[in-house]
């Protein structure tokens, strides 16, 4: 039974959600292990986890590199199977890559050859999706995600807030009830991140997705997320499921944002030590 620490306008508070409370989940990771062999060493990545995400949620999983965020997250992709343990979308077990979960990447993973509308539009090609059809449908993407003056560009000739725009439109485009995001605007400055932060929200309540979302940003993640899963370090286990009760918009100068705040970077604080001094003892070991 998962553990989820309340945020009140006026405190903190642990509380426990009875099982009978909740509804039948769309994602459910149960006893999920991850063990990689490199060389003669098998390395715990993730190690007993189970997550429940309802349909429609926006749950972020938060914590220190080496914590097995995006291992998870792959694990529900489908990209890297679990060693041990199950993973359901739907109800239906994750055996591979499936429509019904799209993927955005911190890396773009656009095509270069292609325009902004053909990459937004290729999934849908590949459905074999009438012409008509699928023009109408980026179109309205490209709008929603103020691409449609870009739509002849090609990936090189686009910063990076707006290639991501085309990612996100791209797995949009497939209409997947789950989108599943590592770290998707890790790599963009402050002022495009908020930016594409405000975007994917007003996506997000506009279409109803469910989002599972990896990031190492304390901030971004309460600025998000209706759910924080905050992971220790290898191996990765669910060191707090925080649920975030702040209105939306939220204010990143309240009491109650910076409250919260504090609470998570000492946990996160505490994972981060330990894998400090794992690194100094590998280094030593060497």
């Amino acid at each position: 039974m998962a553990r989820l620490l309340t945020m009140t306008q006026d405190d903190a508070a642990m509380t426990t959600i009875p099982a009978s409370q909740t509804a039948v989940p769309q994602i459910q990771v149960r006893g999920v292990e991850k063990v990689f062999t490199v060389g003669a060493q098998k390395i715990v990545a993730l190690q007993n986890i189970d997550l429940d995400v309802q349909k429609g949620e926006f749950v972020c999983l938060l914590g220190p590199s080496g914590c097995g965020k995006s291992t998870l997250l792959n694990a529900v992709a489908g990209f890297q199977p679990p060693t041990r343990g199950t993973v359901t979308a739907d109800g239906k077990a994750v055996m591979g890559p499936g429509p019904d979960r799209g993927m955005v990447f911190q890396e773009y993973a656009l095509f270069p050859w292609m325009t902004v509308a053909e990459n937004v539009a290729f999934g849908l090609q590949i459905k074999s999706m009438g012409k008509a059809e699928i023009t109408a449908r980026v179109d309205a993407l490209l709008e929603k995600l103020h691409l449609q003056d870009f739509r002849h560009r090609y990936p090189k000739d686009l910063s990076g807030g707006m290639r991501q725009r085309v990612a996100i439109a791209r797995v949009l485009a497939l209409d997947s009830p789950i989108l599943l995001m590592d770290e998707p605007f890790g790599a963009l400055d402050a002022l495009t991140r908020r930016t594409l932060q405000d975007e994917l929200l007003r996506i997000w309540q506009e279409v109803g997705k469910t989002i599972l979302f990896v990031t190492h940003s304390i901030e971004e993640s309460i600025y998000l997320a209706d759910r924080i899963i905050v992971m220790t370090y290898r191996p990765g286990t669910i060191k707090q499921d925080v649920r975030v009760d702040m209105p939306r918009p939220r204010d990143g100068a309240s009491a109650e944002f910076n409250r919260l705040k504090r609470d998570l970077s000492l946990m996160v604080m505490e994972e981060q030590q330990r894998f400090s001094a794992d690194e100094i003892r590998s280094v030593t070991a060497d």
